[in-house]
């Protein structure tokens, strides 16, 4: 896999650290927390950057980011391999929510290809973020 993994689209923005930087893409987000609930001294939302790759071993915050389903955050290592993808792929669909998808993706998306590792893909019909679930679905009172 390439390493510049979104071409033609934006990482998100970069908190960058010593050991690592983290990359957070909003639009991505659909708040499954796993980041908070796994680092809560990297990610807190009540603190300004919220995200502090600093506060954790590289590897650590790493293995946190990867298990976000959403692909909302991805990170670079100053020493350490690129995040791989899950052999098989795996689709998991969320209940009254998005389909997760984990392994060698290559999504298709109004800026282009995108190359990924993780996704939440929406499944509603009603995102403003076609393919990517933006939690419309909850917001609008869908149900699978």
């Amino acid at each position: 896999m390439p390493d510049n993994r979104k071409s033609g689209m934006n990482q998100g923005r970069a908190y960058t650290g010593e050991r690592a930087t983290v990359y957070y893409d909003v639009r991505r987000c659909v708040h499954f927390a796993e980041c908070i609930r796994g680092l809560p001294e990297v990610f807190d939302v009540e603190k300004r950057p919220w995200i502090q790759p600093e506060n954790a071993p590289a590897e650590l915050v790493a293995e946190v980011i990867r298990r976000c389903p959403s692909g909302a955050l991805h990170y670079e290592l100053a020493h350490g391999s690129p995040e791989q993808p899950e052999h098989p792929t795996r689709v998991h669909p969320v209940k009254d929510g998005p389909i997760t998808v984990r392994g060698e993706l290559v999504i298709d998306t109004a800026d282009g290809e995108l190359s990924e590792v993780r996704a939440a893909l929406c499944r509603c019909g009603r995102t403003h973020n076609q393919p990517f679930c933006d939690d419309e679905c909850e917001r609008t009172g869908w149900k699978s």
